[in-house]
């Protein structure tokens, strides 16, 4: 294994400094511009204007899969790869400021990714009476037009190589950070910027990659291409793509810690989960930046309302009757999650400042949890009673169903038991709404109220099963119209079960009925679901 590791570095390396043929015919072939036989690094070594930036050239170590190699950008210019170079003048810039970065690692990486690579692109690009767009091999796209390219006047534009062309311009690009370098760049940001960096993973494409052959059974490759990602962008939004187009809203390093220190307490799981801190960490991140993001794209309007990212991720949950979530009204009015803020433009959106976090929990994270009773996988105990599924079609009903409970005899007390799906270590109003028995049949006359008991199943901030009787409360439903039973007001979960496969939150509804009690109720219960309503911690009442 060790020589098959000296063998691949020997290899790379060869292909990068001796501009081996395989790495040259993987970018040659393309848009090949006939002219001088020169390479663009010899044209620019030889004007004297350029010095400053050969110099630099000269200096700045390429780097692969985040490892420093010991080829500089002037041998890849001299290479047979082909390249469009934007080359700035002398004087310009601070020539000395970037040869004195370039003396560490670190340094050489921001100096390639801030300077050197946003002058240049792999396709040929010529300036022509159409106006047109380059991509830089940051990933960034500048535009050409009329002599300039992103506002930068040229001095001389055109110049051919035998591998490719450049372009002399007065001064440097500018370079505009995208929304996730603003984050990762920016000192007032950088609290949050930090956290995501720690999603940030790299992926091999060996689609791309080119390769010399099999040694041993393993792959080698002379141009091993590399992806960057971010899992968490991939669920909140790829604000660090240059073709799209976000805005997105970030406060200051103190209401976001303000916001933190609220949003973790729902996020608390119990000892007895693998990984619980790094669970309640990235939940808590998904909570404050969920609905942060909103993709252009995706507005029909973007002064009356706004949606964020995650309304088209979770637009096949939302239901008639119920909250729709991830749309927000009126945005840059009084009161507005936009209102205030200021506009920082970055090069693929708008970052929107604000001094406090505009949203509330019951917006965004801290939901309404509904468990519809026809939903028959939510079941996990039934006794002594059968059970049908009825669906219809009324407004008032949620999800236009219900769940028809049957005692098995005439005096069976029945047990149910339903699952609770997503519950955080926070408090909720525990209800369960039951519908008359008019909702079946409109000229049913027995309309006796089913008299029961309820229990909350959970587990505590250690993991131990605990059971809450409800105050051993029983309760009884109006038969004339459609009735929300709070079981427990303000019931507060010590662990979250958030994302969970392992459901630890349930309620057991219990008929409690005596046989001489027979005659004043029914044991049978048309249940449309258990209900669990947020209740803010301040303000309650």
């Amino acid at each position: 294994m060790k020589k098959i590791i000296k063998l691949c570095s020997l290899i790379l390396l060869c292909a990068l400094f001796a501009s081996c043929s395989e790495w040259d015919d993987h970018y040659d072939g393309q848009d090949q511009i006939v002219g001088s036989n020169q390479t663009i690094w010899q044209q620019l070594k030889s004007n004297s204007n350029l010095s400053d930036f050969c110099e630099v050239l000269e200096q700045t170590k390429v780097f692969r899969m985040h490892k420093k190699t010991p080829v500089s950008y002037a041998d890849l210019l001299d290479s047979g790869q082909s390249f469009t170079v934007v080359a700035p003048i002398n004087g310009t810039f601070n020539k000395d400021s970037l040869l004195q970065l370039v003396q560490t690692a670190q340094g050489d990486s921001v100096v390639e990714r801030f300077f050197v690579l946003n002058h240049l692109s792999r396709s040929l690009n010529s300036m022509g009476p159409e106006a047109k767009t380059m991509l830089l091999l940051n990933k960034k796209h500048v535009t050409m037009a009329d002599g300039a390219i992103e506002g930068v006047t040229l001095a001389a534009s055109n110049q051919h190589a035998k591998n490719g062309v450049f372009h002399v311009a007065n001064r440097p690009l500018p370079y505009e950070r995208s929304l996730y370098e603003t984050l990762t760049d920016t000192p007032s940001f950088s609290v949050i910027g930090q956290l995501l960096r720690q999603y940030e993973e790299d992926e091999f494409d060996a689609s791309s990659s080119v390769s010399s052959g099999i040694i041993e059974g393993v792959p080698i490759y002379v141009d091993s291409v590399v992806i960057e990602r971010n899992r968490m962008l991939q669920q909140i939004g790829l604000i660090d793509a240059e073709d799209s187009l976000y805005w997105m809203v970030v406060p200051t390093a103190a209401a976001w810690q303000e916001a933190w220190q609220e949003a973790s307490q729902y996020f608390k799981y119990d000892e007895k989960v693998l990984k619980r801190d790094s669970l309640q960490q990235h939940w808590t991140i998904r909570a404050l930046l969920d609905d942060g993001i909103f993709n252009l794209t995706d507005q029909r309007t973007l002064v009356d309302s706004l949606v964020s990212v995650q309304y088209l991720a979770n637009r096949s949950l939302t239901t008639t009757g119920k909250p729709v979530y991830h749309v927000f009204h009126h945005p840059f009015e009084a009161g507005g999650i936009m209102y205030g803020a200021e506009r920082i433009p970055c090069s693929n959106g708008v970052l929107f400042k604000q001094e406090t976090w505009p949203f509330t929990p019951e917006q965004t994270y801290f939901h309404e949890l509904w468990s519809e009773a026809e939903q028959t996988h939510l079941i996990t105990n039934d006794k002594e009673c059968t059970y049908i599924t009825r669906r219809i079609s009324a407004d008032s009903i949620s999800d236009g169903g219900y769940l028809q409970i049957v005692p098995s005899r005439a005096t069976s007390n029945w047990e149910m038991t339903f699952r609770i799906n997503n519950t955080l270590s926070g408090k909720y109003d525990i209800c369960a709404i039951i519908l008359p028995k008019t909702v079946a049949d409109q000229n049913a006359t027995d309309l006796k109220p089913c008299k029961f008991k309820a229990y909350i199943n959970y587990v505590d901030s250690t993991g131990a099963e605990k059971s809450f009787n409800c105050n051993n409360t029983q309760f009884t439903n109006n038969t004339e119209c459609i009735d929300t039973i709070v079981l427990a007001e303000a019931f507060e979960f010590p662990a979250c079960n958030y994302n969970q496969n392992d459901i630890k939150v349930s309620i057991r509804l219990q008929c409690s009925i005596l046989a001489r009690e027979t005659s004043r109720y029914s044991r049978e219960m048309l249940l449309d679901c258990i209900y669990l309503r947020p209740r803010k911690t301040v303000g309650e009442n």
